[in-house]
């Protein structure tokens, strides 16, 4: 007990430090009464949509053939999402009508992501639990409803539950978990998925962030500075680091995304 208290003297002396935790994702609200509600996550959804909106509509706004440096830039990033993702994954010939589903939840879920690194905002809008459940809601809902419009809803329960070539007395425990597994934990794991990775990596950034902010104005002590410098240089990284992460989160949702579609149309399980 001496030797901690001795560690904490040294570096930790001064006001007590107040840790980052789950209650800093609960921003309070702007407007609030008996008809509206709106925080500050809500309304980086709502200028995420407008801001994917606005990008896209300017970039083919004047279309040329030699194109300008804004029409490149967005016949890129269309084109990455539908030959990348909707082509390769759904095939040749049904990929075209979920193109624009599918860019629409790329570069949307990118950019609410990517505003955990924007000065003043600082804050990904996926990191509150109840957006990536309505995303995964939103996701199950279209391949499900997909697959019935062309199977029917008997096919489709027997091609998504019932394995072809598994003899009869497997399907009594086979059904079961193909049902659990296709239907119950999909959009569970697609939206903890993007939940727990946006989450994780803001408290990360708010934890280095205070605890810089805390030890090199805050605390006293021999040792407070130099790990203040350190907390500060490691912010940096994982800064750079959540990048690729919400880079990556917006790409495998799409991706998977693309896949549960490519299963519903698929001809049997």
């Amino acid at each position: 007990m001496s030797g901690a208290s001795g560690v904490g003297h040294i570096l930790a002396a001064g006001p007590g430090f107040n840790a980052p935790g789950p209650s800093d994702f609960r921003l309070p609200g702007f407007f609030h009464s008996d008809s509206i509600l709106a925080t500050k996550s809500s309304l980086l959804l709502v200028l995420a949509a407008l801001m994917v909106v606005v990008l896209f509509v300017a970039s083919s706004r004047r279309r040329a053939v030699v194109p300008s440096r804004l029409q490149y830039a967005g016949e890129s990033a269309y084109s990455f999402v539908r030959n990348d993702i909707a082509r390769d994954i759904i095939g040749e010939r049904d990929f075209i009508k979920y193109v624009p589903l599918l860019v629409s939840l790329f570069f949307f879920i990118l950019v609410a992501n990517l505003f955990g690194l924007v000065p003043v905002l600082q804050f990904p809008a996926f990191s509150r639990a109840s957006f990536a459940y309505a995303m995964a809601a939103m996701v199950w809902l279209i391949y499900n409803g997909i697959g019935i419009r062309r199977k029917g809803l008997g096919k489709y329960a027997k091609d998504t539950m019932v394995p072809s070539g598994v003899p009869k007395l497997m399907l009594v425990l086979l059904i079961p978990l193909e049902f659990l597994s296709n239907i119950i934990v999909r959009p569970i794991t697609l939206s903890l998925r993007l939940f727990a990775n946006m989450f994780a990596g803001h408290l990360l950034l708010l934890l280095f962030a205070s605890g810089a902010d805390y030890l090199l104005i805050t605390a006293t002590g021999p040792l407070v500075k130099p790990a203040g410098v350190l907390s500060f240089a490691l912010g940096i990284f994982v800064g750079f680091l959540e990048f690729i992460v919400e880079v990556l989160q917006a790409y495998v949702f799409t991706l998977l995304t693309a896949t549960y579609i490519s299963g519903a149309l698929a001809a049997e399980h």
